[in-house]
């Protein structure tokens, strides 16, 4: 681990659009924010954007706000990520946590939040994290209930599908999105003709595939993630396969669409969060220029939403939240203008309630947004 240093300055909302009447202190507020995350295994891609969006968001913190934080690797066993947080809270005064974004170890992290009273800022869409009313968790990447719905909506009212089939991972993000999709398949009164749940560890995508078209799918519903994205939209594209796909967020990742030719990825859909690549406000354009700068790759909505939360934890630092009690209380119920959206917690700690459907045309490796959805009450 290195003890980390920073300073800088960010635009933050005034304190009455933040609901915090307290001015900035006059001193320097002191923030410890630990950056634990999965930067080895199967999420190491997905990780390192966690990362990288919350070291930009520390490095630029508000001016009046002295900034500390370490960044240690989770790997993706939850013992791991319990251990890395256990050593975090125990060493002294935690402001808040960058916790992992893998559901199953953000399950196994809450009791040690709950027992500690220290908030985790997360991008995890596991649904369950944000169900067991647990005050101390903050989720800043839309959730299943919200991205699932979308890209059903999508799939449905947008590109006709009427006989879909469902590829889902095995662990707690792929059950998670399966089970979303289903509610969301079963309002438009449609049964999926094909279910298959898949290891990270399969390789060979031709079988299930072949499965899915022989059920009679007229597209695929993709909770995959990022490399079992990748195999899928490559092998589909070889079988020439000619279904409607419409895939989970790990499609707007600039790594996982790296794998695959743009020609593979013709007609190919999915939900996220937001498109930093699409750039489609000033302020956008300036996160991915300042991400560019620092890490030399480009974003994701992962890094996105975990740079939006950390920003807001420092909000509420600089106008006084200067303990972990009350930095929980400030992203409780506070309301926050991000890059990617306006964050509110629904009571429940899910902060997002926007999704994006991006689209890919075959010609280029550059997303574009077909469409936007809100769940305000998601």
């Amino acid at each position: 681990m290195s003890r980390c240093l920073a300073f800088g300055a960010v635009v933050v909302l005034a304190a009455a659009a933040a609901g915090l009447s307290a001015p900035a202190p006059a001193s320097a507020a002191e923030a410890n924010i630990p950056v634990l995350v999965p930067l080895t295994g199967f999420l190491s891609t997905e990780g390192a954007s966690q990362r990288d969006g919350a070291v930009l968001a520390l490095k630029s913190a508000p001016s009046s706000v002295k900034v500390t934080y370490d960044v240690e690797d989770t790997g993706t066993a939850p013992e791991t990520a319990v251990n890395a947080l256990e050593r975090a809270v125990s060493d002294g005064h935690v402001t808040a946590v960058a916790a992992s974004m893998l559901g199953t170890q953000m399950l196994a992290m809450m009791p040690i939040a709950l027992q500690y009273k220290v908030p985790l800022i997360t991008v995890s869409g596991t649904a369950a994290i944000t169900q067991k009313n647990n005050p101390y968790i903050f989720r800043y990447f839309p959730g299943d209930a919200v991205v699932k719905r979308a890209q059903v909506a999508f799939a449905v009212e947008e590109r006709k599908v009427k006989k879909p089939a469902i590829l889902y991972q095995t662990d707690a993000y792929g059950q998670s999105g399966h089970a979303e999709m289903l509610k969301a398949l079963k309002r438009y009164g449609i049964t999926p003709v094909y279910e298959d749940a898949l290891d990270t560890s399969v390789k060979d995508m031709a079988p299930t595939l072949s499965k899915a078209k022989a059920a009679g799918a007229d597209s695929l519903l993709l909770q995959l993630h990022g490399g079992s994205t990748a195999l899928v939209l490559k092998t589909a594209a070889a079988m020439k396969l000619g279904m409607v796909i419409v895939a989970g967020s790990a499609i707007s990742q600039p790594s996982v669409v790296a794998l695959v030719d743009p020609k593979e990825l013709a007609g190919t859909c999915g939900e996220t969060g937001s498109s930093p690549l699409s750039a489609e406000t000033p302020e956008m354009k300036t996160f991915l220029a300042d991400y560019r700068k620092a890490f030399n790759r480009d974003p994701d909505a992962f890094a996105v939403g975990q740079y939006d939360g950390i920003a807001m934890a420092l909000d509420a630092v600089a106008h006084g939240a200067t303990t972990a009690a009350e930095v929980t209380k400030a992203l409780s119920t506070m309301s926050y203008k991000g890059l990617a959206m306006t964050y509110k917690s629904n009571g429940h700690g899910d902060m997002a309630h926007s999704a994006v459907i991006i689209c890919y045309d075959g010609k280029s490796r550059l997303p574009q947004i077909a469409k936007h959805y809100e769940y305000p009450g998601d």
